[in-house]
């Protein structure tokens, strides 16, 4: 006589998510829907209920987790900067020549500056961050420039130029990029890939980051 088979019973337990979890979740899927509706509709036509409705919250949650729209935009700026300096994260630095290096980086950087999170990042600028009455402008013009100094930094700590023309290269490069970014965008489908005028930016921060002959 065969023995009598048991099956397993599922135990019916579920691995519950801690409420860190939970919350950055929620956060994650906020600051995603501010992306997406400014992509889709642009900053001036993204409503509060809009960004709650695509996040699946109800504003309210969003107020818990954020503060308000102020702070929420805040958010969003920072976690695109903070996109852009996890791209840079794994560029080797002492084994890789400089010429290598800025190459690396200005293919990483234009990557950015042609994502959703920076064209959202972008309009929110313009329009919020621009206003010189607004209490966060200061600070957040501030606060950015040290974020891509220490990038810029870490990177290029080898570089022989003064620091006041690194700053100088630092602000050209940016102005370069975003500038693409934005003809990119007025262009749309038919951009060109900018590869000449990208070669043009990493020959020029190279031969002046490396310095007299």
């Amino acid at each position: 006589m065969k023995a009598a088979v048991r099956l397993a019973r599922p135990s019916g337990k579920r691995t519950r998510r801690t409420h860190a979890e939970r919350t950055a979740e929620t956060r994650a899927k906020v600051l995603a829907a501010v992306v997406d509706a400014v992509a889709e509709v642009g900053y001036q036509r993204t409503t509060a209920q809009a960004i709650a409705s695509r996040a699946g919250v109800t504003w309210g949650a969003v107020q818990h987790h954020f503060g308000g729209k102020d702070e929420l935009l805040l958010a969003v700026l920072e976690d695109t900067f903070t996109r852009f300096a996890d791209r840079m994260a794994d560029i080797p630095v002492a084994e890789t020549p400089l010429g290598e290096r800025v190459s690396l980086f200005v293919d990483r950087a234009w990557e950015h500056f042609r994502s959703r999170h920076f064209r959202c990042a972008f309009e929110i600028l313009l329009d919020y961050l621009g206003r010189e009455e607004h209490p966060h402008s200061a600070r957040w013009r501030e606060q950015m420039t040290r974020a891509w100094d220490r990038v810029w930094s870490t990177l290029f700590s080898d570089a022989r130029v003064p620091r006041g023309r690194s700053l100088m290269l630092q602000h050209y490069t940016v102005a370069t990029l975003s500038g693409l970014a934005t003809m990119s965008m007025m262009e749309g489908a038919s951009a060109a890939l900018s590869r000449g005028e990208l070669q043009l930016l990493k020959d020029t921060l190279t031969g002046e980051m490396s310095g007299p002959a």
